[in-house]
């Protein structure tokens, strides 16, 4: 009896591919960045009446406020997605399948923080402040660290594991998977009021410029 062939995600982009969609994220992620340096009066009234709407709903309720700071303080933390990652390190250097990439994985991880912290001392972004806070949290607001380092993680993951061509499934299973994570930390950050809603957009564009530009280079060095 034969068995259906198994299914696996589409072949990777081309490097043109790669290279446009990387061109296109660090044009976005310039002008949003140019936009709330500048102070842009439109998004920062968006900014506010989202923000403000958003804190409301999180007085209203407190329950489903909790579940939040759990999730972004211990699931989706940075901390956790870089021990995620760091796993991911070791279990390539374990299996001696590509040393090569288990330090461009490191490195990309790293740059990405570098990266975050060098654009919040310039930017200087205060963060919302409230009457009445749910939450609280360090440094300056943009880009969202939580956002950003999601991207970046859940990104290069997805391109390792596509890279090795799995099945439909797992693949479907792994996007699910990352799409809820990425989403749902910006979606708390924002909930919790300890972010403007385009931190978040900025660390989600600047992520996935990291990832586009990683990708570009692993293509290019393993095609």
């Amino acid at each position: 009896m034969r068995h259906p062939p198994i299914e696996s995600p589409p072949r990777p982009p081309d490097l043109r591919t790669i290279a446009r969609v990387a061109a296109a994220l660090v044009v976005c992620s310039a002008l949003l960045l140019t936009l709330v340096a500048v102070r842009w009066h439109p998004l920062t009234g968006a900014d506010g009446d989202l923000a403000r709407t958003t804190h409301r709903w999180a007085l209203d309720e407190p329950g489903l406020t909790h579940v939040f700071r759990v999730l972004t303080d211990w699931v989706w933390d940075p901390w956790t997605m870089r021990l995620v990652c760091a796993f991911a390190v070791v279990w390539l250097v374990w299996r001696r399948s590509d040393w090569w990439t288990a330090l461009w994985l490191a490195i990309t991880v790293a740059a990405g923080n570098l990266l975050q912290q060098g654009l919040k001392a310039a930017v200087d972004r205060p963060r919302p402040v409230w009457r009445d806070p749910v939450d609280s949290a360090h440094y300056a607001a943009y880009p969202s660290g939580h956002a950003m380092t999601a991207t970046i993680v859940c990104g290069l993951l997805l391109w390792l594991l596509h890279r090795r061509g799995p099945g439909r499934a797992v693949w479907r299973t792994a996007l699910t998977v990352a799409l809820i994570s990425v989403l749902g930390v910006g979606l708390t950050r924002v909930w919790l009021g300890v972010h403007w809603p385009s931190d978040v957009l900025g660390g989600w564009l600047l992520g996935a410029t990291v990832v586009a530009s990683a990708a570009l280079i692993h293509r290019r060095r393993q095609p």
